[in-house]
């Protein structure tokens, strides 16, 4: 009984996951991370990329800084996608404590998926500049299918961390 309850508990959790986890419409904002490279964006800044009128733009979630570029400018996308633990210190404890080697059920349902896009560009002087964004699982397929340039799938790859 006693380890019915934590099994239906990571149940319950990984199901809401999945409802949460939607795939952006054609056109709308999504939620990113912004790793480095766009305009004068900090880096790790988390905002909303959208395409709007033939430019994609980054607008930080605080209302600051945005940054864009034109459409035509975009040379190349790549995508991927990265596993990460999630949880930290007290999340690794927890799974060390478990008896009976139930930690390492717990491990299998503590990552989350997300998915990487990386573009290359031109500036309005021709200089060729790279931009890295992060978000949820099955975003970045939606964000790559909405953008010009050339697809590049011999880089999308599978790194795990």
């Amino acid at each position: 009984m006693m380890i019915r309850k934590p099994i239906c508990l990571l149940l319950l959790i990984s199901l809401c996951t999945l409802l949460v986890a939607q795939d952006a419409a054609p056109g709308a904002a999504v939620q990113v991370t912004h790793i480095l490279g766009f305009g004068d964006i900090a880096n790790n800044a988390n905002g909303d990329l959208s395409i709007q009128a033939g430019t994609l733009r980054f607008q930080k979630k605080d209302g600051g800084q945005s940054a864009q570029i034109n459409l035509d400018s975009i040379q190349r996308v790549s995508t991927g996608q990265q596993d990460r633990q999630v949880g930290g210190k007290a999340a690794m404890l927890g799974r060390a404590a478990t008896p009976y080697g139930g930690g390492r059920v717990i491990a299998l349902f503590s990552h989350k998926k997300y998915d990487t896009v990386t573009l290359e560009y031109l500036d309005a002087n021709g200089g060729v500049h790279g931009a890295i964004f992060q978000m949820n699982k099955g975003q970045g397929q939606v964000l790559r299918d909405q953008l010009p340039g050339k697809v590049n799938d011999l880089e999308t790859r599978n790194d795990s961390k």
